[in-house]
């Protein structure tokens, strides 16, 4: 994703609790970096934590890729993770990012504004040529996951009606990109909101 990181001065005081989720190459890293420079608050995202549990089992990234494949049990120690962080901020009053693929539907009615991002697949294979992975492989592995998330939590990723924007960052560069959510949460008035889309909790 190309583009440069928002200007340094362009700060916003907003006590808001963001979520930004998208498949892999959808340039959710650089977007959750530049909201948190923004808003001053810290971030979490789902690969800090994945790279956290893995230490704690003594296992390389591979191997707990692996282990995934085949117990339900690391999506749902991952998941509680995420749960708890979303509980926490959600109830401070205060500003903070949460990333994930499933931080939107995770945070739920806890989250003030809910982002996705994604682009074409050609476009996000481009962007992780380096993890040296097809657009097939890609797509199987995200219909895995899709499933594998359908089962456990009865979510369906394609359901993008719980976010509050969607943006396709194949269209725009990253600094752009930047702007478009910073714009969203900059003008995001609490007393003329009527109402996000509702969405259920569920055991994790």
């Amino acid at each position: 994703m190309s583009g440069t990181s928002p200007e340094p001065d362009r700060r916003i005081d907003r006590n808001l609790f963001v979520t930004v989720s998208g498949p892999p190459g959808c340039g959710a890293t650089t977007l959750v970096e530049g909201i948190a420079e923004s808003l001053d608050c810290g971030y979490v995202s789902g690969g800090e934590l994945f790279r956290e549990i893995a230490a704690e089992r003594d296992m390389s990234l591979s191997q707990l890729i692996a282990e995934t494949g085949e117990s339900e049990e690391i999506d749902r120690a991952l998941d509680r993770r995420l749960r708890r962080i979303a509980e926490k901020w959600g109830a401070a009053n205060k500003a903070f990012v949460l990333e994930s693929r499933l931080a939107g539907w995770i945070a739920g009615n806890r989250a003030d504004i809910r982002i996705w991002l994604d682009a074409p697949d050609e476009v996000r294979a481009d962007r992780t040529a380096e993890r040296q992975e097809m657009t097939s492989e890609m797509q199987v592995r995200e219909v895995i996951e899709e499933q594998r998330y359908k089962s456990y939590y009865g979510i369906d990723l394609s359901d993008r009606s719980i976010y509050d924007l969607v943006i396709n960052t194949g269209r725009w560069d990253a600094a752009a990109t930047m702007d478009l959510a910073l714009t969203g949460i900059e003008r995001y008035d609490v007393d003329a909101d009527e109402g996000a889309f509702d969405t259920p909790d569920f055991e994790v």
